[in-house]
């Protein structure tokens, strides 16, 4: 019996995933789930590039626009929340898409998690204890006769490491290099595709400015001033526009600086979501020149599918 089908469109912000995705979706029977880790956020449409409205009228989209701000978000929570959203998908007979940049979110679907079980308190305090009496050399040496496999990819200086990998062991008695391993991810049950949209270097760079102009337009600056006035959570902070903005705001530079910064930024941001998508061996790239519509993007991922 054939396996079911995920897809997965990937690559760098401002390649095009969200339009191009829809015309796909429409295609297939399929509804979106959003891989961003900003685009969960409410209060920030703008800031992080959520689809329009016209998109999300067109296919259903899940994941976008779900968490307030204020509250911190992790991979643990965005992967139970996906895994979810992939059976209420499937129930419907339709196909799930993901769409995103965020690489790691990508990865823990693929490859699964090492979700750590709730340890006793007890156990972590008596190893900070050891760490601050003794050092962390100490615990590594413990950790060595332990979990050798474990302390081989751990510094012996990584105090953090070294005690979750032993109160694991104290708390469960197997070695966190073996549960590691008990990891399952989609690939196990389902038939999945990845796609990667690759535009060339300088393409790319006119679109990314071309977006902050076009973020500007509708209205960023008072987003942020709204974003600034509430409490945001660390992971909430990170979206890129929220320190740029906020130093032009308290009067730190003026305004072509914070523009120059956030479109600088979004480039350096685009390189590192493109050396974290090449280390994934299964994505297939689309190499596409920018003058392509959405709807000829989809067709050659359609052709790739059937």
């Amino acid at each position: 019996m054939p396996k079911e089908k995920i897809i997965f469109i990937v690559g760098p912000t401002a390649s095009g995933k969200s339009v191009v995705a829809v015309q796909l979706a429409k295609r297939i029977k399929g509804e979106i789930i959003s891989c961003d880790s900003m685009q969960v956020y409410k209060m920030m449409p703008i800031l992080t590039s959520q689809p329009t409205l016209g998109l999300r009228k067109q296919v259903k989209h899940h994941l976008i626009a779900t968490v307030a701000p204020a509250i911190e978000y992790n991979v643990s929570q965005y992967r139970r929340e996906a895994l979810k959203k992939i059976s209420q998908i499937q129930k419907k007979k339709k196909i799930p898409v993901f769409v995103g940049g965020t690489g790691l979110y990508m990865s823990v679907l693929l490859h699964g998690i090492f979700e750590q079980q709730e340890v006793n308190p007890k156990i972590r305090e008596s190893l900070l204890k050891q760490a601050k009496k003794f050092g962390s050399v100490y615990l590594y040496r413990k950790l060595e006769k332990a979990d050798p496999q474990a302390a081989a990819k751990i510094h012996p200086h990584d105090a953090k490491r070294i005690i979750r990998a032993l109160e694991v062991f104290q708390a469960t008695g197997k070695p966190i290099s073996v549960l590691q391993k008990t990891r399952k991810g989609l690939n196990h049950d389902y038939e999945v595709k990845i796609f990667g949209l690759n535009l060339p270097r300088e393409k790319l760079y006119t679109r990314i400015e071309e977006r902050v102009d076009r973020m500007l337009e509708q209205g960023l600056e008072k987003e942020v001033k709204k974003l600034l006035k509430s409490k945001l959570s660390r992971t909430a902070q990170f979206a890129i526009g929220i320190k740029e903005l906020a130093g032009y705001l308290h009067g730190e530079y003026g305004w072509e600086e914070a523009v120059r910064m956030m479109k600088q930024n979004t480039r350096h941001y685009a390189k590192r979501q493109l050396t974290w998508f090449r280390k994934e061996k299964a994505i297939q790239w689309i190499n596409l020149t920018g003058k392509e519509k959405p709807q000829e993007v989809a067709v050659k991922l359609w052709k790739k599918l059937y």
